[in-house]
Parts: C-alpha cells; sequence; structure tokens
C-alpha cells in the first residue's frame, strides 16, 4: 500500500454471532427443522463430497445445475460457507453459464431461504424428523421440495432428477426415502402444505409467519416489533425478505454517471441520484465498475452516507467513517468529499477489511484501526459515518443462509460494542459536528435502544428532512428504510449532532 494513505485492514461488519435459531423455538441453535440443526456427517457423508460421486450400478448422468446447487447446500452446512461468495466461484470453476447457471443459483438460494418451511412440509411425509436425516440425503430432498413447491419445474421431473442427484451422491438405498418423501409432497401445493404444518395466524401469528416465511421465530418477533406489532405488514416485510434483490450500482460523484450506466444497460434509480439497477448480467463488466468510478451498493446505503453530507456545518474539512470495511459508503463519502475540497480517513480493525476500503477509495486515506482505541485525536472531525457491527438483520434477502446463523443470545455482547463505538464516535467528532450512526439492522435493540443512551449528549437531528426524496421511513427522528417498502435493505440512520 501507498504509505501516504496509510495501513488498512478491517474485521467483518456483522460477524457472525453463533449458530441461528430455527422456527421451532426463539433461540434453537443452528438450521431449522423441529429440534435444531442436524447432525454433521454420517453414514452417507463420504459419498457426498464435492466431486466423488456414489459407484454403483446404473449411476445416472450428472447433473451439473442441481450438483452445483448441492455441493453449495453442503459447504454451507459442513464449513459454514458463504453461499453469496462460494456460488460465483462454484460456476466459474465448473464452466457453469447461462441458464443453467441460474437454475443452480435459484435452487440453491431458494432452497437455503426456504428451510424453514421446508422442513416442516418434509417432517409431515416423513417417519422420522428432520435432524434425524442424514445431512447429505436432507439437503437433497430439500432440493427438491424447493423445486415442488416453489417453482415451475413439472412435478414429475422435480422428483426424477431429485432421484437421480440422491443415487449419484448419496446412495441407491437413501433415494428410497427420497422418493417416499418426494411423491408424498408433490400431493399438495405449497398453499395447502402451509394450511396443515403452520399453526393459524389468529392463534399463534409469530409460529403462523415464522413457518410461512421461513424465518427463526425470535427474528419474526423482531422485525414486528421494529415495524410496530402490525401483523400483515410484518408478513409483507418476510415475504421481501425472501425475494432476490435487484443489482443496484453506484456512479460516484465526479468519477461516473447514472447516464453512463444507463446508457450501458442499466435502469436509473428510484431515490438516490447516483443509483442504477442492473437488470440482468454481470455488472463487472461495466467499464464504470470495472474501473472503481462505479460500485455495487444498495440505495438504502448510498442514501444514509448522504443524508451525513446534506447536514449543513459552518467548517466541514475533516470526515471520518470509522467501521469503513468493505467500503460502499466509505467510497461515496470519499467522492463527494473530494469535490468539496474536505479529506476522509477511513479507518477499519482488520486489515484485509481496510484493504479493500483501500481498492473503494481514491483520495482518503485508510488506516487499520479500533474505533473503540481510537488512533486520532478527540474532535478532529466535522462529521462520522459509524456504520456499526450489527446483526444484519436488515440484509437477510442478500445471505440466504444468514437467518438461521444468527443467534438472539449474541445481541446484548453487540449492542455493548455498538454503545462503545457510538460514544467513540461522539468524542471523535467536534463540538457542532454531526455523527450517522447506521445499522444494516432495524432491530430495536440496535438501533433506538442504542441511540437513546446517549440523547443527553446531542441533539437529534431529524434524519427524514436530509432524505426529502423517500417517503414512508417512520415517525421519526430517525430513518428506517425497508425492503418492501422501499425496495433496499433494512437499514436504520440516526443523525446526531454533539452539543
Amino acid at each position: 500500500m501507498n504509505q501516504g494513505r496509510g495501513q488498512g485492514g478491517g474485521a467483518r461488519r456483522g460477524q457472525r454471532s453463533g449458530q441461528g435459531g430455527g422456527p421451532g423455538g426463539d433461540s434453537g441453535q443452528g438450521r431449522p427443522g423441529r429440534g435444531g440443526r442436524p447432525g454433521r456427517g454420517g453414514q452417507a457423508a463420504h459419498a457426498a463430497k464435492a466431486g466423488q460421486p456414489r459407484q454403483g450400478r446404473g449411476r445416472p448422468p450428472r447433473d451439473e445445475a442441481r450438483n452445483a446447487a448441492y455441493d453449495l447446500m453442503r459447504a454451507v452446512d459442513e464449513r459454514d460457507a458463504y453461499a453469496n461468495l462460494l456460488m460465483p466461484t462454484l460456476l466459474r470453476q465448473r464452466r457453469i453459464s447461462g441458464r443453467d447457471a441460474a437454475l443452480a443459483t435459484e435452487l440453491a438460494y431458494g432452497t437455503l431461504r426456504g428451510l424453514g418451511t421446508y422442513d416442516e412440509v418434509i417432517a409431515a411425509c416423513s417417519d422420522r424428523p428432520p435432524e434425524e436425516v442424514d445431512p447429505p440425503l436432507l439437503d437433497a430432498v430439500r432440493l427438491g421440495v424447493h423445486q415442488l413447491l416453489r417453482t415451475r419445474i413439472p412435478p414429475h421431473a422435480a422428483v426424477s432428477a431429485t432421484i437421480d442427484l440422491v443415487r449419484l451422491r448419496v446412495g441407491p438405498g437413501p433415494s428410497r426415502y427420497a422418493n417416499a418423501v418426494l411423491r408424498k409432497v408433490a400431493g399438495r401445493t405449497l398453499e395447502q402444505w402451509l394450511e396443515i404444518v403452520a399453526p393459524p395466524r389468529d392463534q399463534d401469528p409469530i409460529g403462523n409467519l415464522a413457518i410461512a416465511y421461513s424465518h427463526p421465530r425470535w427474528i419474526v418477533t423482531a422485525l414486528r416489533d421494529a415495524v410496530g406489532g402490525d401483523v400483515d405488514e410484518t408478513a409483507a416485510l418476510l415475504e421481501a425478505d425472501n425475494e432476490r434483490p435487484r443489482v443496484a450500482l453506484v456512479a460516484r460523484p465526479g468519477r461516473a454517471t447514472v447516464e453512463e450506466l444507463v446508457a450501458a444497460g442499466a435502469e436509473r434509480g428510484a431515490y438516490s441520484p447516483y443509483a442504477a439497477y442492473l437488470p440482468e448480467g454481470d455488472p463487472g463488466s461495466l467499464p464504470a465498475v470495472g474501473g472503481a468510478r462505479a460500485a455495487v451498493q444498495d440505495e438504502a446505503s448510498q442514501l444514509v452516507a448522504l443524508a451525513l453530507t446534506r447536514v449543513p456545518l459552518d467548517q466541514d474539512s475533516t470526515w471520518l467513517d470509522m467501521c469503513a470495511g468493505p467500503g460502499g459508503k466509505a467510497g461515496l463519502l470519499d467522492a463527494v468529499a473530494a469535490q468539496r475540497g474536505a479529506r476522509l480517513l477511513g479507518a477499519d480493525v482488520q486489515y484485509h477489511r481496510a484493504r479493500l476500503v483501500w481498492g473503494t477509495t481514491r483520495e482518503a486515506k485508510v488506516i487499520t484501526a479500533d474505533g473503540t482505541r481510537p488512533a486520532w485525536r478527540p474532535g478532529a472531525f466535522d462529521r462520522v459515518m459509524l456504520d456499526a457491527p450489527c446483526t444484519g438483520l436488515g440484509a437477510l434477502r442478500r445471505r440466504p443462509e444468514a437467518r438461521w446463523r444468527r443467534d438472539p443470545r449474541s445481541i446484548p455482547e453487540l449492542t455493548a460494542l455498538q454503545r462503545r463505538l457510538l460514544g467513540s464516535a461522539l468524542e471523535a467528532v467536534r463540538p457542532g459536528g454531526v455523527v450517522a450512526y447506521v445499522t444494516c439492522s432495524p432491530h430495536l435493540a440496535e438501533t433506538r435502544a442504542v441511540v437513546e443512551d446517549v440523547r443527553d449528549r446531542v441533539e437529534v437531528l431529524d434524519a427524514r428532512a436530509f432524505l426529502p426524496e423517500v417517503p414512508g421511513l417512520g415517525d421519526g427522528p430517525y430513518a428506517q428504510f425497508w425492503p418492501h417498502r422501499h425496495g433496499t435493505d433494512a437499514m436504520f440512520l440516526a443523525l446526531l449532532r454533539r452539543t
């Protein structure tokens, strides 16, 4: 790295905080099901290794799309892999493209999102609960259930392809179990199965939503509280979590324009003046993205950064992004700061994340630094962005397995860190300067509760006033974005002026 911009690194924002609960209980561990995460391994595990098909007579031909989806699910289960990071690698290594790539992605992501629902259906069609089924076999059956209940694949083709997958990857014996379960599943629609496996909404609204929309109960409860208790709106939010997000782009001001992105095939964004959406294709193929003049960035992420830059200040030369990795907000702040003659310092606690910040910025200085033990003088900055580590409940649609990995028992430790970081941010900003406290989670314990602790030290600005282009951000003074309202991640923003 160029020494003039500093050393860099960064901790993963919203790090995995233990193993998440399933829909069977508010704090159940691990993957969903009736009793938590199935044990790993088992008698068929060796046959399920990637690229190691089980030998036997009449072995079916290899279906590359379904095998890739299956291998992704096994990696998520066995190695805690991140689906959105591993899938592009699998497709590239196996030279899967076009319709097969789209099918593999849909099968894997859709199945991972729907595990809570599918395990309840499997339990109703089996003589043993999912947690007692060998995990490699269970994942293959889950893929089949997804095809039957949520895709347009003809039922006979979905069953046949899944049986072939089980024979190839698990063995001929387990294929009999898969065949029996899938033929029962195929006898009803998803709506008919939900009538059977989900409790009535008027009797157990949380349980109904948890199974119908495949979220752990504790997450359903937290999201219901965050939207004000409305069950119908909670359902709309959960449904949005299960939809594939559009690819949002940012044209970094002074370096690219929305018009350039539109000319390359994108569509104008809904709210941010720098946003566009790519309907299809690889964003890296766009010249502006390949040249780091534009990037993939959710509109809400763009707008919370822009809101910070819109607060009027009498002195405005030094900005800080305290938890800057991987660099989305820092890249936009750096571009705006350069236009104004201000300077941004980007900091993150881990070196590899600060290197990512380095790659997204041009003028900023980037350092490795722990925000709870500041490497800067108190009162040194006019504007401070604190995108705090959080549960990431606002971005569940982007990470299909994340809902099953979060653990409500981690929240007290996480909110304690958020409070320490916010205290450091308020010390870093000068009197009269402004701090943006941001989380990619709407959980009230991570948002309003954290900010309420410092209200006697700050002036809480109405964040909505600095986002006039966006309706439906809540009652104020905070701004809360929502997937079901805005088509963005559920990002929270508080703007705090130090007094």
